[in-house]
């Protein structure tokens, strides 16, 4: 690791930006890391408290602005979640960084806030079948839900993230319409959520599908307010990513080391890996604020708690170094 530690940056510094496309990029992406909640989630074998700290404490030392901690999800349906007060409470929170939580209902917003969660994320789906498996209710009915939570964080000035899952593709009802994905997310928005992530959960999307439901959504939220959740199952994430830059999205949610999956929808790989989201980044010159020797060094503690491999092509090439 330390041979791949000094080459590193001299191969990213060596990567040449594509100046015939720059005009069609933004110059900065926002990076959310949800390796911490979405990554560890769906882990069978429970993660002690002290190591979800470390974890966390390690992404803050990286650039990363967005780290998102936990979730305060019933522990009868996430276990792996059950301390999240305590990794709240627990971790070194550092000016400039936010630290979102995952609430699902009013009760999880208090608890949250109480534990010191200054930003949270409410989670839905464009899909009737997976709101159903996920968050136990329809798809309106989870609105109302988020109507309540919404109503409290504006009371309290704690700002709120959505998420919108399976926008191309659900383990259940397979495609979705892009209409439907535009539909839920103008809700969401219209109710409050200063940012809406458009989620391929199961990682069934093609860049041609994300261009079909971007193109729907762009109608009805403001493109500044988007962000894109790209699984990985196929291989496609990073092309599906790819193609929501050039359509003006500026934000993306990603994984140290590609950990992740869905509780709910089986067979979902991991999330893209923040590794090799950060060097296409900034292979195309773009800006992330993030040091991607000190991201390796994260996702390599990680892996080593979980022992497992990692799921980061730029991991694995870095350790060939």
């Amino acid at each position: 690791m330390g041979m791949a530690k000094r080459a590193l940056p001299r191969l990213v510094a060596s990567l040449r930006p594509l100046s015939s496309t720059a005009g069609a990029l933004p110059k900065h992406v926002k990076i959310v890391e949800v390796g911490p909640r979405d990554g560890l989630q769906n882990e069978k074998n429970l993660v002690p408290t002290q190591v979800k700290i470390d974890f966390i404490n390690m992404l803050s030392e990286t650039g990363l602005s967005v780290i998102e901690a936990t979730s305060f999800v019933s522990p009868k349906w996430v276990p792996q979640m059950a301390d999240h007060a305590e990794v709240m409470q627990g971790i070194r929170k550092v000016s400039g960084i936010s630290y979102p939580v995952l609430t699902p209902n009013l009760q999880g917003f208090q608890a949250a806030v109480a534990a010191g969660a200054r930003e949270v994320s409410i989670f839905g789906a464009a899909s009737e079948l997976f709101t159903k498996k996920n968050i136990n209710c329809s798809i309106d009915e989870s609105l109302q839900r988020f109507s309540d939570v919404l109503s409290a964080a504006k009371e309290g000035t704690v700002p709120v993230r959505g998420y919108v899952s399976c926008v191309l593709g659900c383990p259940y009802e397979g495609k979705i319409a892009p209409a439907k994905v535009a539909e839920v997310s103008k809700k969401m928005y219209a109710m409050g959520c200063y940012e809406i992530s458009l989620g391929d959960t199961i990682g069934v999307g093609t860049p041609g599908n994300m261009k079909e439901m971007l193109s729907a959504v762009v109608k009805e939220v403001p493109v500044g307010a988007l962000a894109v959740h790209c699984h990985d199952t196929y291989g496609q994430a990073l092309a599906n990513t790819l193609v929501a830059l050039q359509m003006g999205v500026s934000v993306v949610d990603s994984s140290v080391a590609g950990l992740g999956g869905c509780p709910y929808a089986q067979g979902a790989s991991g999330n893209v890996a923040t590794e090799d989201m950060v060097y296409m980044l900034h292979g195309l010159g773009i800006h992330t604020g993030v040091d991607l020797p000190k991201l390796l060094e994260a996702g390599s503690f990680i892996c080593k708690a979980l022992n497992r491999k990692t799921n980061s092509k730029v991991a694995q090439a870095s350790c060939k170094l």
